[in-house]
């Protein structure tokens, strides 16, 4: 049987829970110092994932930064960069994102529906994969663990994050909580309403809460609830 990756959620908020505010420059909530923490955590990681609306809204490059975390990535045998992984449903990328042009492999899920749409849009920059007719986060997990995949961290958006948590999937939680209060209504937030598993009153174990600077790192245990 195929052995799932890890699934840690990393994710960077402020005080009342947004991921960004809505103007069109990105909110930088982390300080250099966690910044630098997220990079250590993508060196770590076998695949990065991020959302396909999270690239367009972003244009992230999704590397490790860190030159000496990439030396020693390829001297334990790893690639320089983990694998890239995105996931879209109605297909709409485009290949002028940041995100093809930078790191190693990239791979993308998507659905019966939009996998032409997508191989023409990124001709040979990535592989793509279809999961059937609907987002399958289950057969994701699978895929990633047959290619090798141990350890996958997803960096968003909030979609993603809230799917994943509902469906009992993410092991492990790192939410950066940064001194901001956004306060709009459009902003998108770390997690939106769904039937999480246990309910409201189900906590989970809490793995460590530390400064960083102005920003408080909380790791929290999310299928060990109790």
């Amino acid at each position: 049987m195929t052995t799932r990756p890890y699934v840690t959620l990393s994710a960077a908020v402020s005080v009342d829970g947004y991921l960004d505010d809505t103007s069109p420059e990105r909110l930088l909530l982390s300080n250099a110092a966690d910044f630098d923490r997220v990079d250590q955590v993508r060196a770590e990681s076998d695949a990065i994932l991020i959302g396909a609306t999270t690239m367009r809204k972003d244009n992230p490059r999704l590397l490790v930064n860190s030159e000496e975390r990439r030396a020693k990535r390829v001297a334990e045998g790893r690639s320089e960069y983990p694998l890239k992984v995105t996931v879209t449903a109605s297909g709409d990328l485009t290949a002028s994102a940041k995100f093809w042009h930078f790191g190693g492999q990239k791979l993308v899920f998507t659905v019966d529906s939009a996998i032409d749409k997508v191989k023409a849009t990124l001709g040979g920059l990535a592989d793509v994969v279809s999961v059937g007719p609907e987002l399958d986060w289950g057969l994701v997990l699978d895929e990633l663990g047959r290619r090798g995949v141990g350890r996958l961290m997803v960096e968003g958006g909030g979609t993603i994050h809230t799917q994943l948590m509902a469906q009992d999937l993410a092991d492990e939680v790192h939410l950066a909580v940064a001194p901001l209060l956004v306060g709009q209504a459009d902003a998108p937030k770390f997690l939106g309403a769904a039937d999480y598993p246990g309910g409201s009153t189900a906590r989970m174990r809490l793995l460590e809460a530390r400064a960083i600077g102005d920003v408080v790192l909380l790791c929290y245990a999310p299928k060990e609830r109790g």
